[in-house]
């Protein structure tokens, strides 16, 4: 029998501050209150290889603070609770994969924002601009995350911007 997506228990989101990852979060926290399950809010902090994986890196955990903080006021809002973790990795992608792996979870809920392909946008004759390229382009990290997650990986975008 098929799981429906509204029986997701685990999801885990990762989060960058953007409108989109912030939406992912609340649509993350819509699913697993219906059924009394757990969101894991993840900021990764991508250390340079020239330093070691542990570096002090203040002002962009500062950083990653303040947006696990806004996810976890997005969550309220919904009346939920998130668990948000900071971590540091070399790679982002690899680490919420990673991340993914080690807390079992069923999705992986990832917010995106719209990337104009380098011919810019179409103008169709009715309705909205869309980009010119035949795919929606993916940032490195989203990608990896489709392409290496061993769970579901749903993808939320932000409509492009209306035409002026």
């Amino acid at each position: 029998m098929r799981r429906l997506p509204y029986q997701l228990k685990e999801i885990l989101v990762p989060v960058d501050g953007s409108d989109a990852s912030l939406d992912a979060v609340a649509l993350a926290c819509a699913l697993a209150k219906r059924n009394r399950g757990k969101v894991y809010a993840v900021y990764v902090i991508e250390v340079a290889r020239s330093l070691p994986l542990d570096a002090h890196m203040g002002a962009e955990a500062d950083k990653g603070e303040r947006i696990l903080e806004e996810a976890e006021r997005v969550a309220k809002e919904n009346d939920y609770e998130l668990e948000g973790e900071l971590l540091q990795a070399r790679d982002a992608g690899h680490a919420i994969v990673d991340e993914a792996i080690e807390r079992g979870v069923e999705a992986i809920i990832v917010g995106v924002e719209p990337h104009v392909a380098e011919g810019g946008y179409e103008w169709p004759t009715e309705g909205k601009p869309r980009p010119v390229a035949a795919e929606v382009p993916l940032g490195r990290v989203a990608r990896y995350i489709v392409e290496h997650a061993p769970c579901e990986v749903w993808i939320i975008r932000r409509p492009f911007p209306a035409a002026s």
